[in-house]
């Protein structure tokens, strides 16, 4: 494809010589977000260098997202990826450069030769399963897996383009929010529950991607959107012309419950059945020709949209004699070794939960160390009584905060785990998120001190020194955590079922009710030890407590629970004033934690904010590159954030800057997201935190960079 001129409207805003120090050549395409061009670097490396559009570098929202691309390509570099080079999303034209593949997508190879033989379908079905995995090892979605979004290189299929969200005109909207992607091509979830996409969505577009290959069309067709919207949601896939051989693997990708796909590590598996050996090469028909091969360098590259090409965006520049070379992509992805842990050594924990890895100590007398948990599922910690009180399904355990040795340990019931262990009262409450018996643990032995059969309670929250039981009639019931003794039972006023949000510190618990036409919430804040009600005020909008200090207490407008965070609010319930700060750009199913005046939004997609409440604005954005997060929390130096690959992120407060992250720490699953990521437990200076892998680890919070 020869470079076009550039005939649309605005065409003089779209036509930049240089992207930082590279200057742009020939163009490759212009698609929804930007132009992608070639370049060379100065040591002669060629380039695939997108541009984004004129109109959208001035959109906040736009230039957040592709922040967030730029992130989340650098996360992913590796073998079956186009590796990023150099990136300035900052810039007046953000931009990013990523490695010159040669090479049609596979759409442009459809196009052109027809469906793939059942050989070359086995090969690319095995190169982008190995691709996926290699994508949610490190906490990524791709979310728009498409047939112009994978290269056929010569050494194997790249996965290009993770720019998850798209500008407003390639959007299908809901009422529940933006549907982002591209229909043919998407999940029945991305429909349903675009808030709870993960990594099962890119095994469905894979399976969608393999019956195009097979018959150049999908498997759900229509010319409307929205008609194939509800073919995906509801009708069965059509996979007339998939070889025999591979349909029963592609309608397995296919399986409108995200539980029943297969992982990409199955799939793996599965296709070594069908065929004993496979090699992941040579996608192309035949050896290109010369004249194949200068075509394909204006045509290939790793950059999105480029095969969505459109007039606008490009115009002829005098042509500059490029090399034929190949480049071969090469890499593998990089596991940082956690700073400090030097000089390791296994040493037996005082209890049955496994090994203790025990690092030279730091300045302080603390070293480094990680814990294997006894249980299964990503462990979920507290500190109180001067231990790390750690749960996961079926048991609790307190360990050693120096060192990490296990303290004792006790089996509980239930085959799930959603919050940890907390102490409350003096002593431990193993599971305060299952419905069953009460009980409370010793927190020196971990031996019962007292249990109450269950009370045929539906809810349960610890608030300060008592446990709030709500009955499904409505009724309130405050339980002493120290005797396990009830104290008061009674109806709270305003509020029909109360289910309770109470934050560490605060002898308060606040249950909210929405109106039916969401715009106000009427919030109750109740004292814990007696049931009486502190005030009660009524709120714009759909909001949700997110936590408490300094007599205020802070709300999230919108969120985890009703879509994007679009405000942060400040109520003080002594002088009835409210404050509100609307967020530059709403953050997707946000979590938040409140540290003094500053609330830290953490958002799917990896979007970190802080929100300053004293001047009234928002003091920084971090796009982290993760898939999501856990609740951030602050020391007042730092934020530390949880990772679903186990990694834990530490952030400048001040400045907003990524400053260390610890290895990853994968689970036996290590291409499934954790339903649920605890957030890491802050105690004299020191982070721990849970992983996938089933380790508790501890690190010295106070120099992140020497993770």
């Amino acid at each position: 494809m020869a470079p076009r001129e550039n005939d649309g409207a605005g065409a003089e805003a779209e036509r930049p010589e240089y992207a930082g120090h590279y200057r742009l050549d020939s163009c490759l395409g212009s698609g929804g977000m930007g132009v992608v061009h070639v370049a060379r670097s100065t040591s002669g490396m060629k380039l695939a260098v997108k541009v984004v559009h004129a109109r959208y570098a001035e959109d906040p929202e736009f230039r957040g997202r592709f922040r967030q691309e730029v992130a989340a390509a650098r996360r992913v570099s590796g073998a079956f990826t186009a590796p990023v080079v150099d990136a300035d999303p900052e810039a007046p034209r953000p931009w990013m450069a990523t490695l010159f593949i040669p090479g049609p997508t596979l759409s442009e190879e459809v196009k052109r030769n027809g469906p793939m033989d059942p050989g070359q379908l086995r090969r690319l079905m095995a190169g982008l399963a190995e691709a996926l995995r290699d994508i949610h090892r490190v906490g990524v979605v791709h979310r728009d897996l498409k047939p112009s979004n994978v290269l056929l290189a010569e050494d194997g299929p790249k996965v290009i383009d993770f720019g998850i969200s798209r500008p407003k005109d390639s959007e299908l909207r809901t009422e529940t929010g933006k549907l982002i992607g591209t229909p043919p091509f998407m999940a029945p979830e991305q429909f349903r529950r675009p808030r709870e996409v993960g990594p099962a969505a890119d095994v469905f577009a894979l399976g969608s991607l393999m019956v195009h290959a097979a018959t150049g069309r999908g498997p759900f067709d229509s010319d409307s959107p929205y008609v194939v919207a509800y073919q995906v949601v509801h009708d069965e896939p059509d996979l007339t012309g998939v070889p025999e051989t591979l349909a029963p693997l592609v309608l397995s990708c296919l399986a409108k419950d995200p539980d029943e796909r297969p992982t990409p590590d199955e799939l793996m598996r599965r296709l070594r059945s069908v065929a004993a050996s496979y090699d992941t090469q040579t996608f192309l028909r035949a050896p290109r020709t010369e004249e194949e091969e200068s075509e394909s360098e204006e045509t290939a590259g790793p950059a999105a949209d480029a095969a969505e090409s459109g007039a606008d965006g490009c115009r002829a520049r005098p042509a500059r004699r490029l090399g034929r070379r190949t480049v071969l992509v090469a890499g593998v992805l990089c596991l940082t070794v956690l700073g400090g842990l030097a000089s390791l050594q296994w040493a037996g924990g005082s209890g049955p939960a496994g090994k203790t890895a025990v690092a030279q100590e730091a300045s302080g007398g603390f070293g480094a160390w990680e814990t294997e948990a006894a249980g299964g599922g990503m462990p979920q910690c507290s500190y109180g009584a001067g231990a790390l009180v750690c749960g996961r399904p079926g048991v609790v355990l307190a360990l050693d905060p120096a060192d990490g040795r296990t303290l004792w340990r006790h089996d509980v019931g239930g085959t799930t785990r959603s919050e940890p262990p907390v102490v409350s009262g003096g002593l431990v409450q193993p599971s305060l998120d299952l419905i069953g018996d009460l009980e409370a643990l010793d927190p020196a032995t971990g031996e019962v001190r007292w249990h109450v059969d269950s009370p045929g309670y539906s809810g349960l929250r610890r608030a300060g020194d008592m446990l709030l039981l709500t009955m499904a009639d409505g009724m309130v019931t405050g339980v002493d955590s120290a005797s396990g003794e009830t104290r008061w039972s009674h109806r709270i006023a305003g509020q029909t079922v109360p289910y309770f949000t109470s934050f560490a510190g605060d002898p308060d618990a606040y249950a909210s009710t929405v109106s039916d036409d969401g715009s106000r919430t009427r919030v109750t804040a109740v004292d814990a030890a007696t049931g009486d009600v502190r005030w009660d005020a009524g709120l714009e909008g759909t909001v949700t407590p997110v936590g408490a200090a300094d007599g205020s207490v802070y709300f999230l407008v919108g969120g985890a629970t009703y879509g994007d965070a679009t405000a942060v609010v400040r109520y003080t319930p002594g002088s009835g004033v409210t404050r509100r700060v609307t967020l530059d750009v709403p953050v997707a199913a946000a979590q938040a934690g409140v540290r003094g005046d500053t609330v830290h939004l953490m958002g799917a997609g990896g979007s970190l904010v802080a929100v300053d409440m004293a001047s009234g604005r928002q003091r920084w954005r971090l796009e982290t590159g993760v898939s999501r997060g856990s609740a951030p929390v602050s020391d007042g130096r730092h934020v530390y954030v949880t990772a679903p690959d186990g990694r834990l992120l530490g952030v400048d407060a001040r400045t907003g800057k990524l400053l260390g992250q610890t290895r990853p720490r994968f689970g036996a699953d290590s291409d499934r997201v954790p339903a649920s990521l605890p957030a890491p437990v802050l105690a004299g200076g020191y982070v721990y935190a849970g992983a996938p892998d089933g380790t508790v680890f501890g690190v010295d919070g106070r120099d992140p960079a020497a993770w």
